[in-house]
């Protein structure tokens, strides 16, 4: 492992600089994503024959596109990661998956169907090599044991909500109102600054994302020939446990792009003041609450630990769960009104959406910190890569309940969301101490701050 001793990194309110750059470059990218993601399934649902055409495919035909894409969108991460692991190093694999992500969502500007697909298949490779390894270079700038590196994620992840909920608000409303090519254009304008930014931030990023297999350092070298120890096996099994979490997760969360998204745009009364907000802008309320709410979260869990009570990642990602299901009663209650009245109220969407947000500021970014923590040092990137693949099985298996809404209805769908969420987050539960200890130890005294960093985040010197 490379010795980091003589590493002074540059400080801005607590956390590193390096920090910053990784959180302005993954809010661009973030603007881009959602900002497309917000109107996607309204593009593909809306009538050809309208002033702004879509192309008027039926909602389960949406559905099912939507939740293939997302899919595809996070098991791109596993070539990413392995791709950085193996090859290229994080830093350099972020600014390739940048230059995709910029042509992909340009070339969805263009009115042709050939476009619409390859820019999608574009973005698909490009967030595929951005995003495990971002988030595996945020982990490198906190050395081991310090307790920071949880608010830093939960930090990073605010970056990622800034940029969702303002691209929710522009991209939304320029897709809605002129024209949906334009909103994909101005997503693509956006993952061009991120990318630039990310380039003149680079003195300071110098010691983290480097290509390991390429150093010089023969510690470095011998750490990645190592077969896995036990004790590296153990923490692998708790990290696939945790995936399932993730998967459950994301599965119920993404009816947000969905089914929430449809169910906002046909069954929701959205008049305030005798103006309709534009179906699209409820995307961006879980991003406010995010901005609003992520600190406060992660200092809540941060004083928890300090004061000797449970606050491992494993507890705070099963909490996190359970409080995300529980929202889904809200929508419950909406499709209740809805039978009842042919219309439901605005404030079961944010109420669900205030309860989501609780419960991914509980398990996303935790669960970005537990593998930088838990993570063999020679696949860093491709555990991170398996975790987002994760979020995309999550992400079809939205589509596919989103799907069967049309035969099962709203109600059957979100009751029987939230009941699963909460009974399964309840059944890890059960097993979380057993669970926990086979991390061995990899969470203890978070309070102390040691003076060797992740060897496989940080290169020589």
């Amino acid at each position: 492992m490379a010795n980091t001793s003589a590493i002074k990194q540059k400080e801005l309110f607590g956390h590193p600089v390096g920090l910053y750059v990784l959180f302005f470059t993954e809010m661009w990218e973030r603007f881009s994503y959602y900002g497309m993601r917000a109107i996607l399934v309204l593009y593909l649902v809306q009538s050809t024959s309208d002033d702004n055409a879509g192309l008027g495919w039926s909602n389960g035909e949406a559905l099912a596109l939507y939740g293939w894409y997302t899919m595809l969108v996070y098991v791109a991460s596993i070539p990413g990661g392995w791709i950085a692991d193996k090859f290229l190093g994080q830093k350099k694999s972020v600014l390739y998956g940048g230059i995709l992500l910029v042509a992909g969502h340009s070339i969805l500007a263009v009115e042709q169907m050939w476009a619409f697909y390859t820019g999608l298949g574009l973005i698909i490779a490009g967030v595929g090599m951005l995003k495990p390894n971002i988030s595996t270079m945020v982990g490198g700038l906190y050395k081991q044991g310090d307790i920071r590196r949880d608010k830093g994620f939960t930090i990073f992840y605010i970056g990622i909500n800034v940029g969702a909920f303002l691209s929710s608000l522009i991209v939304g409303y320029v897709g809605e109102v002129h024209g949906w090519h334009y909103g994909f254009g101005l997503a693509g304008i956006g993952m061009a600054l991120g990318l630039i930014q990310y380039l003149v931030g680079q003195k300071h990023l110098k010691h983290v994302g480097n290509f390991l297999g390429a150093s010089e350092n023969k510690v470095d070298k011998e750490i990645m020939k190592k077969p896995l120890t036990k004790n590296e096996k153990d923490r692998v099994v708790v990290l696939f446990v945790s995936f399932l979490l993730v998967i459950v997760f994301w599965g119920a969360f993404e009816q947000a792009g969905g089914l929430m998204n449809i169910y906002a745009s046909e069954k929701t009364n959205r008049l305030l003041m005798g103006w309709e907000i534009p179906a699209s802008w409820f995307q961006s309320l879980n991003a406010m609450f995010i901005i609003f709410l992520g600190t406060s979260v992660a200092a809540y869990w941060a004083n928890r630990k300090l004061k000797g009570k449970v606050a491992t990642g494993l507890f705070k990602m099963i909490v996190g769960l359970i409080i995300m299901g529980t929202g889904f009663f809200f929508m419950t209650a909406a499709a209740g009104q809805y039978e009842s009245n042919g219309s439901s109220a605005m404030y079961w969407l944010v109420l669900a959406y205030l309860f989501h947000t609780v419960g991914e500021l509980s398990i996303s970014p935790v669960a970005l910190s537990y593998i930088t923590k838990l993570a063999p040092v020679k696949y860093a990137s491709l555990m991170m890569g398996i975790y987002f693949a994760m979020t995309g099985f999550g992400n079809k298996l939205a589509g596919l309940l989103g799907e069967a809404s049309e035969t099962l209805g709203e109600y059957t769908i979100f009751t029987g969301i939230a009941v699963f969420c909460v009974a399964f987050g309840g059944l890890v539960m059960v097993f979380r101490k057993k669970l926990e200890h086979l991390t061995h130890g990899a969470e203890d005294n978070e309070h102390v701050i040691n003076d060797e960093t992740e060897g496989f985040e940080l290169a020589d010197n």
